[in-house]
């Protein structure tokens, strides 16, 4: 029987370990700008970027720290600054319908610039209206008219006077309105005196009252004409009288913005307001007393709320803005996207205008890009279903989330929405990708472009140059020291390790910054002037310290045989299998032992695991594919009926995965030849029904997770791992370990069958049928079937007895 083959030093430093570079120091390198590794992402955001139709919004996925929001920001800034800016949004009042705002799309910047004008022009327009108000000609016309109506008004008042006087009643007039009070002794009655009156008397007044009223009633309405004829003169006085200034000053404007329609045709409605309104634009806060008296219909007014129908709401101003804009919201709540109207709380009334309109990141983003991360689209209410119906609709509304999601109405305006011209970029990982998939039917039709970022890419001499000038990026953005050389290799070798692979580096960048931020920490604590290969493997071995606190206590609970793992001997049923734990982002491999039992019967292969519901759908899958060996390797002449129970031993939290099928197969068989297993190989390893080794996640940890557990107990040159041939690639393995294996003090058994997995860790050979298909004496195989071929004759023999 040839030995076992083992694995080289050399094998497992293929393209990791020492490193040679062109450069002494990140000194002599310039910073890398763009993405490592993600030429196929890159390209798919670029398309994206570049095609301007509906539907064709971008989805990034890809995991955690792969840089993907750096390069949508820089991407989408890169474009922006090729491609026109867009025009400011303004909202002004809408003369036509006062709860529906109008919106403006005004050239950038022009927006303050009219808001800025028109602010202008009404202080200049208040000027000219008080100084013709303030003239004495004006006043006097204005007098005579009102001095008009107060005769008219007193010959009728005098009228109705008299008609009350004959029935004992008398008249009182106030800014409310003309009230009839009943006579007692020449004078009118006050509340106090009415009450002491006896119900008769009550009643004969209300009576007299309203045959007043109704006698008065021609006179009275007469009086309100009066009063309409008045306001109407003096309107038309003031009309005319203010006509020449008003025109003057808004004709200059009107002019200046006549190349922008929108911004002309509001200023003629503002014009024509201003017109029928120029009253406001007097000086004094009320009318005088005198002119009061004679005309109480004229309101009070508040000087600051005279000229709030005229302001602008710039909701966006982009005179600062070259290019589209680019914006990112990393709290995307509904009010934030689509923007909120503020409201006033007056006595318990909700009050609000079109200048209490807030803009959202759609508003922002309009023209250009929106940036978003899709966890907070999906956390945040009602957030997707509003942006999927904005996409859908193609404009941006501004609406109260209360009236969204329950029907109350609240809002007293309901602005006019614009006309939506925004890409937005998606980033999230797969996870949330395949969520929107698979639950909205929409999601594809609106985000037509996926680009898929790559966790690894290839270990070759360019990426390796690409992340020692990212090193140098770190160092200028960080303001640390420089890099040397084998510091940027242990860098290249962490990544490899987060890679798990011998011919990849991770893409996952992040965690090159933090190591190297962490590693400077280290060098400024000593002192140093630039950072050497000593810092940050101090770095990468403080943030494992950091995050391996469980792996700690479960190394504690073996050392004391709280949890029994033999690292020595031999034993029959019992082999020492490897699982991976992962906690956030650290992960270690753990020893475990498997045993299994053999026993006459017609279960087969009997999961105990499973029994207690603690296996997961693909060990149990596991299980099922070693019945299936089992069957077609010893069951072609006979039924191999015999009973098998597999345990994980203290396994107290569940299992699943088929990485320890191999493991489970060498208890089974080693249970039913009665031949023991070294106790000191562990063994990882999928296999298929025929018998082939099949490659699994977590090799360097596996492996790295044994031989710790080897070198507590002290390494006796015997000790290894038999692992799958295939992943003799997927090693990364920390250097103390390479020298082990190159020492001799460790072995990894790279093995492409369960055949060449029973001589390593049996000591016998494996066993090869010959024509009649008989295994050779003195083989495990032929050791099996021997047990198999009694189980079945026993069975036999009891069949019949049980017959008799």
């Amino acid at each position: 029987m040839e030995a076992p083959r083992k694995l080289t030093y050399e094998e497992l430093i293929n393209n990791y370990g020492p490193r040679k570079f062109d450069f002494e120091t990140t000194r002599d390198l310039e910073s890398f700008k763009g993405l490592i590794g993600q030429e196929r992402a890159e390209s798919a955001i670029k398309f994206g970027l570049g095609i301007k139709r509906a539907g064709y919004n971008i989805f990034i996925a890809g995991e955690e720290g792969l840089g993907k929001t750096s390069y949508a920001i820089e991407a989408a800034r890169k474009i922006a600054e090729t491609e026109p800016t867009p025009p400011d949004i303004c909202y002004v009042y809408n003369f036509k319908d006062a709860k529906t705002p109008k919106a403006l799309l005004l050239p950038a910047g022009t927006g303050k610039e009219l808001r800025a004008d028109l602010e202008g022009l009404l202080r200049a327009l208040a000027g000219d209206i008080s100084k013709i108000a303030g003239s004495r000609a004006f006043e006097m016309k204005r007098l005579f008219i009102m001095r008009n109506f107060h005769e008219r008004r007193d010959f009728l008042i005098k009228l109705i006077t008299e008609e009350a006087k004959k029935r004992q009643f008398g008249v009182e007039t106030t800014n409310q309105g003309i009230f009839f009070m009943p006579l007692v002794n020449g004078e009118m009655i006050n509340e106090e005196q009415y009450d002491a009156l006896s119900i008769d008397e009550k009643i004969s007044i209300e009576r007299v009252s309203e045959e007043i009223q109704s006698t008065a009633s021609s006179i009275m309405e007469e009086l309100r004409k009066t009063e309409i004829e008045a306001k109407n003169e003096i309107d038309k006085f003031e009309y005319g009288e203010f006509l020449n200034p008003i025109n003057r000053r808004f004709g200059a404007l009107i002019q200046k913005y006549s190349g922008i329609p929108d911004a002309a045709e509001y200023l003629k409605d503002l014009k024509e307001d201003v017109l029928d309104n120029s009253d406001d634009f007097l000086d004094d806060d009320e009318p005088d007393e005198q002119l009061r008296s004679l005309a109480p219909w004229l309101p009070a007014r508040e000087r600051e709320d005279r000229f709030n129908k005229y302001q602008i709401n710039v909701l966006t101003d982009n005179s600062d803005l070259t290019g589209a804009p680019v914006i990112i919201d990393y709290n995307p709540a509904y009010s934030k996207l689509v923007g909120e109207i503020e409201y006033d709380n007056e006595y318990g009334n909700l009050n609000t205008d079109y200048m209490k309109m807030r803009a959202g990141a759609l508003h922002k983003a309009n023209g250009g890009y929106l940036i978003l991360q899709a966890r907070d689209v999906l956390t945040n209410a009602a957030s997707w279903d509003t942006l999927k119906r904005i996409l859908k609709i193609g404009e941006i509304g501004i609406e109260p989330l209360k009236e969204y999601s329950t029907g109350l109405v609240v809002n007293y305006i309901k602005p006019q929405p614009i006309k939506l011209n925004v890409k937005i970029i998606m980033i999230g990982t797969p996870y949330f990708y395949d969520l929107l998939d698979y639950y909205d039917e929409d999601f594809k039709s609106l985000f037509k472009i996926k680009s898929d970022f790559d966790y690894e890419t290839d270990d070759d001499a360019q990426t390796c140059l690409e992340i020692a000038r990212f090193v140098k990026k770190i160092v200028t953005a960080e303001n640390i020291p420089d890099f040397t050389a084998g510091a940027v290799a242990e860098l290249l070798n962490y990544a490899k390790r987060q890679a798990g692979n011998q011919q990849k580096l991770s893409t996952k960048l992040s965690d090159v910054y933090d190591a190297a931020v962490e590693a400077s920490e280290w060098a400024k604590a000593d002192g140093a002037e630039v950072i050497s290969a000593e810092y940050v493997i101090k770095a990468v071995e403080q943030k494992i310290y950091r995050n391996s606190l469980y792996e700690g206590k479960l190394n504690e609970m073996i050392d004391n045989d709280i949890v029994v793992i033999d690292t020595t001997g031999k034993r029959v049923g019992q082999i020492n299998g490897l699982a991976v734990i992962e906690e956030d982002d650290y992960m270690f491999g753990k020893p475990t032992r498997i045993t299994a039992t053999a026993f006459i019967g017609e279960a087969g292969v009997i999961n105990i695991e499973d029994e207690v519901h603690m296996s997961g759908h693909i060990h149990n899958k596991g299980v099922q594919i070693l019945s299936g060996y089992m069957g077609q390797k010893y069951s072609q002449n006979f039924p191999a009926s015999f009973s098998s129970k597999v345990c994980f031993e203290q396994n107290y939290s569940g299992i699943d995965g088929d990485s320890a099928s191999s493991t489970e197969l060498y208890a089974i068989l080693s249970s039913l030849s009665e031949i023991p297993i070294s106790q000191e190989i562990a063994v990882t390893g999928s296999i298929n029904q025929f018998g082939d080794i099949q490659p699994i996640g977590g090799i360097t940890q596996k492996v790295e997770g044994f031989y710790d557990l080897c070198v507590k107990r002290g390494l006796t040159g015997a000790q290894g791992v038999a692992i799958p041939i295939q992943n003799v690639r997927d090693l990364a393995l920390k250097t103390e370990v390479a020298e082990a294996i190159k020492n001799n003090k460790f072995s990894l058994y790279p093995i492409k069958c369960v055949d060449e997995g029973i001589e390593i860790l049996m000591g016998i050979p494996a066993g090869t049928p010959d024509k009649n298909g008989r295994y050779p004496d003195g083989s495990l195989h032929a050791k099996v079937l021997e047990k198999l071929k009694l189980f079945y004759e026993k069975n036999i023999s009891s069949s019949d007895k049980d017959n008799n």
